[in-house]
């Protein structure tokens, strides 16, 4: 044990790795929001990391064997980040921060309707979900008969409420009356 840890207890040494907002953020927007560039980190969130705290996050993401980075073979330039297992493994603990969140605090709509379908689709499309994520990061093709995405039908379900807040509501008899 290392002079830097304060405890050997299970839950202060993951808080000690990703028990940050920002640690979290940044996990969710790679798993959630398929963003593997730093550019896309920093400017796709609603949050508005700064670009100093996200370098930070992502260097201890790789360090601790969550994330890995990799040359961008598009452009020389950038860097692509990857969840590894370890950093998949952490879908059913986000999971269950996002159920708790979508029950106890003010959420939107459109902003919670992922977590109400992964609740509603239980064990089995969590499961799911990080297979697809092992094939997307890790390149491990999944096994048995071929599965919808996960990721579209939360993409699907979200795109739904969206262009339902969207559609104008229709105009009764008694609003059209001066």
């Amino acid at each position: 044990m290392t002079d830097s840890i304060r405890s050997g207890c299970p839950i202060n040494l993951a808080l000690e790795v990703i028990g940050d907002k920002w640690s979290l953020i940044v996990i969710r927007d790679i798993i959630f929001g398929n963003r593997r560039h730093f550019r896309e980190l920093l400017t796709r969130s609603d949050e508005g990391i700064s670009s100093n705290i996200l370098a930070d996050r992502l260097k201890t993401l790789t360090a601790q064997g969550i994330l890995t980075r990799a040359d961008d073979p598009t452009h020389r330039q950038k860097g692509v980040y990857s969840l590894t297992e370890k950093g998949i493994e952490l879908v059913p603990v986000i999971a269950q921060l996002a159920y708790w969140g979508r029950r106890h605090l003010p959420v939107t709509e459109e902003l919670s309707i992922r977590a109400q379908v992964m609740e509603e689709g239980g064990d089995r499309l969590i499961a799911d979900m990080m297979d697809e994520l092992r094939e997307i990061h890790l390149g491990v093709k999944r096994k048995g008969k071929p599965r919808p995405s996960v990721f579209a039908r939360l993409r699907a379900a979200y795109e739904a409420v969206v262009a339902r807040k969207r559609k104008p509501l229709p105009v009764s008899r008694r609003d059209t009356k001066a």
